[in-house]
């Protein structure tokens, strides 16, 4: 039957030999993948070299050729896995600390409960001793009071005279406040957030340094840059210079905004770049479709083909979104990374020194090149005149 014969799509990933994942899968020549190891061996202990699994002789023996494409794609569905039991983990330690603040706040307002608890009974059965001496004297008084022996009855009013009476306690004075739970309440929360926050900040910090290993090698493209700029010689700085240039007006420069773009262009996969954006007071970072009008008027959004984040005014922070996205940063960054992934529709923005995610677009649709987007601003006498600096990624 064809049923008996299908194999799952998981089962292209595992080792005829050791049945696991595949680890440096190479193919032979009748089409079927092993393990380099195992296959290895496996014709190392044997005397005739024969497939594993179909049984092909072979004269001699073969040559191993490594599958790239099933090495990708088994790095692929192992990145799978390695996310899902990161997720997982972190799932479980913020599901772990909301469980115990919630009994940290439940135990803290039971204590509360207990201890008004007490001291209300601690008034009840002081209140009960004053009552029980004062019933106590009254009866001693009635007693006296059908005494017929005069003498008596003035000998024991001059002691009961002389006898210190009962102390007691002013009670119109004394009162249980009623409990308030409101600040409790709100401290709890509070150190629920900075509890995730720590978790949250540790997630960045790993999920920066995996984006971090698909760094790549950025340079500014001369023949797209503004006429104001003034690029370095390495092409790994840009500044405005405040005069504008005579340059020939080509059709891939930007003669509208200050702007230039990489040289390097991407239409598939992950990349990320680092860029310095220390000492300044204006600067746009991102990226930009190929297609991005450079001669007329856009508002630089994703319907105008650029993914930015920017930043004015030595305080303030917006992601060019639709509509845009004002941004409250914890501190202020020196050092600005973007990742993108082009399949997943994913442009990130991080602070590099404080592991921080600033900004995400997500569901964006690519279907162009896609190259970085650099605007250091205007230098405003002087004021932002600090370059933008393509940095090496740590």
């Amino acid at each position: 039957m064809a049923a008996a014969n299908y194999l799952r799509s998981e089962d292209q990933f595992l080792c005829s030999i050791c049945l696991d994942v595949l680890t440096d899968p190479v193919t032979t020549s009748c089409g079927h993948n092993f393990c380099k190891t195992c296959i290895t061996e496996h014709w190392n202990t044997n005397d005739r070299f024969l497939c594993p699994l179909c049984n092909k002789a072979f004269t001699t023996r073969p040559d191993l050729c490594v599958n790239t494409l099933l090495s990708e794609m088994v790095s692929h569905q192992e990145d799978a896995d390695r996310e899902i039991a990161e997720g997982l983990q972190v799932f479980t330690s913020l599901k772990e600390r909301v469980e115990r603040g919630q009994a940290e706040l439940i135990n803290t307002i039971k204590e509360k409960q207990e201890r008004a608890e007490k001291q209300a009974q601690a008034f009840i059965r002081e209140l009960e001793q004053e009552i029980s001496e004062l019933m106590k004297r009254r009866t001693e008084v009635e007693q006296l009071s059908r005494s017929e022996d005069h003498l008596h009855l003035l000998q024991s009013v001059q002691s009961l005279n002389t006898n210190q009476p009962p102390a007691t306690r002013d009670w119109t004075e004394v009162s249980v406040p009623p409990l308030s739970y409101e600040g409790t309440v709100n401290r709890a929360v509070a150190q629920l957030e900075e509890d995730l926050s720590k978790e949250m900040k540790k997630l960045i910090k790993a999920e920066l340094r995996r984006v971090q290993k698909f760094a790549v090698d950025v340079t500014l493209d001369p023949d797209t840059a503004h006429p104001y700029l003034i690029l370095s010689d390495d092409g790994k700085q840009v500044n405005d210079g405040d005069v504008r240039k005579k340059l020939p007006d080509n059709p891939e420069r930007f003669s509208k905004y200050i702007i230039v773009l990489g040289e390097q262009s991407f239409s598939s996969g992950r990349f990320y770049f680092e860029v310095q954006v220390k000492g300044k007071t204006e600067w746009t970072l991102g990226v930009a479709r190929e297609s991005i009008s450079r001669k007329e008027d856009i508002i630089r959004s994703p319907e105008d083909g650029c993914w930015t984040v920017w930043f004015r005014n030595g305080n303030e922070y917006k992601a060019r979104d639709n509509p845009p996205v004002l941004l409250s940063l914890r501190s202020q960054p020196q050092k600005v990374g973007v990742f993108v992934d082009y399949e997943d529709g994913l442009v990130s923005f991080y602070d590099v020194d404080a592991a921080a995610l600033i900004y995400s677009f997500t569901s964006c649709s690519f279907t162009e090149k896609l190259f970085p987007y650099f605007s250091p601003g205007l230098n405003d006498g002087g004021k932002n005149s600090a370059p933008l600096i393509i940095s090496p990624v740590n």
